[in-house]
């Protein structure tokens, strides 16, 4: 397979499917499929990087079973556990994130669901967000309502953040508390409200390079807005602590197979920077245009201004 043409063709319209035979992001040259998909980036993402940023709104004790989860009330972590953070600690937090030159701002919740009075105390959040600063506002709050969903909607949140995490055969090996189905649901409930979404997954949790296919596929079938990429950071405590951490290699590889993929969505690269010595500069001069910084939730964050300063030399338009 020729992937520097291949590229050219994605440019000028062409679209992967699951009828293809994908197989050749697995063995292709990396140098030259990290170039093919930089070159997608550049011509139909333009020089553009979206950065976003989050604040951990309800800690620990999540009754969910995802063996990679820090959070996990089935792990055994050690992580802090607190119930949802106060609308003006969040206000707080959200404008000194504004002033770093982020884009976007989400409250991210342990836990299956949020109703009650916690949802109530999100919604004030958003309306003050809303109210006094001009991010994108994003949320993650997992398998909510569709009547919860229009209220985050009406107090000013656009994006919502649902992963599928991995490829539906291999979801029941990470978690069995809810469905592949689930997910795919609750990516639904939020389009009805009239939202974009953020979903992706993460990789090093066992599966093959297949599952990352078809992960990637099914992005694209649901018409993901922008899919951040996680590599795993294997959690002392969890079923996952002991898996084999991730090259730089193989994440290269992932990134750059996204891109052919999901040509014109944001890749968003989130968990797993700590990998890169230079905060990650080979992700972004390979495929990735988008990712999360700050302060993150159960592992290390990036400065925003190291990203700002990198990315920026890197030919990037803040």
């Amino acid at each position: 397979m020729d992937v520097i043409k291949l590229a050219k063709e994605i440019i000028d319209g062409k679209r992967l499917t699951r009828a293809d035979d994908l197989s050749f992001f697995e063995t292709a040259d990396l140098e030259e499929l990290a170039k093919g998909a930089d070159e997608i980036r550049e011509a139909l993402c333009k020089n553009h990087v979206d950065l976003c940023t989050i604040i951990n709104g309800r800690a620990g004790g999540c009754s969910e079973n995802c063996k990679f989860c820090a959070q996990s009330a089935h792990s055994q972590t050690g992580c802090d556990r607190h119930g949802i953070v106060d609308p003006l600690v969040v206000l707080e937090d959200c404008k000194k994130r504004e002033a770093a030159g982020v884009h976007a701002y989400s409250i991210v919740t342990a836990g299956r669901t949020v109703e009650g009075r916690d949802l109530d105390t999100l919604v004030e959040a958003y309306n003050l967000l809303n109210e006094n600063c001009n991010l994108r506002l994003c949320a993650s709050h997992g398998l909510i309502t569709a009547e919860a969903m229009q209220r985050l909607r009406d107090a000013g949140v656009t994006m919502y953040h649902e992963n599928i995490e991995t490829s539906k055969r291999n979801f029941p090996n990470i978690c069995t508390t809810h469905t592949y189905e689930d997910k795919i649901k609750e990516i639904q409930i939020a389009k009805d409200a009239g939202m974009s979404v953020c979903s992706g997954g993460i990789i090093g949790m066992g599966e093959t390079f297949e599952d990352r296919i078809d992960m990637a596929v099914s992005l694209a079938e649901l018409e993901i807005d922008s899919i951040p990429i996680n590599a795993l950071i294997p959690v002392p405590g969890t079923p996952f602590a002991e898996l084999t951490p991730l090259t730089e290699d193989d994440i290269i590889r992932t990134i750059a197979m996204f891109r052919y993929i999901n040509p014109t969505a944001y890749i968003r690269m989130a968990a797993g920077r700590n990998y890169f010595s230079d905060g990650g500069r080979r992700v972004f001069s390979s495929g990735a245009n988008a990712t999360i910084t700050g302060d993150m939730l159960t592992t290390v964050g990036n400065n925003t201004k190291q990203d700002k300063d990198m990315l920026t030399e890197m030919g990037f338009e803040i």
